[in-house]
């Protein structure tokens, strides 16, 4: 008998989320892809290390029942498993998108889920649009 996708827990690599939480960061890097692997290596800029400071925060904050709201530029920034849980607000170049952070997402980068660019969609030329567009009676 075949379980449920509801009943299913979710693993990392064959690892649970409370597997991933308790284990150290450098036994969780070898866990990632190449790239993400690369970069934690290399180690976190100011940017990033100001980033899980602030998370680091509000877990604490969390726990005591208050809700947090965390706004960053950071889009290069690994999802850790402690991220987990939280919204953490990432900007697009334009505004700050909420990003739930869900145990899917540990591996990734947060800039994948805050998108820079949309959809466009045309519609209809307005008056000086273009040359013909100046004989057009004005409605």
């Amino acid at each position: 008998m075949e379980v449920p996708a509801a009943w299913k827990k979710f693993r990392y690599r064959g690892k649970t989320l409370e597997e991933l939480l308790e284990m150290p960061l450098d036994d969780f890097i070898e866990l990632l892809p190449a790239r993400q692997r690369r970069s934690l290596k290399r180690g976190f800029n100011d940017a990033q290390r100001r980033l899980l400071e602030k998370v680091l925060k509000a877990r604490k904050e969390m726990e005591k029942g208050k809700k947090v709201k965390i706004r960053t530029h950071v889009r290069d920034m690994v999802i850790l498993p402690i991220m987990v849980g939280l919204t953490i607000e990432v900007y697009n170049g334009k505004e700050f998108v909420p990003v739930k952070i869900v145990p899917e997402m540990i591996g990734h980068y947060l800039g994948e889920f805050s998108h820079t660019t949309a959809v466009v969609k045309h519609g209809e030329p307005g008056l000086k649009a273009t040359r013909s567009s100046l004989f057009v009676a004005a409605k």
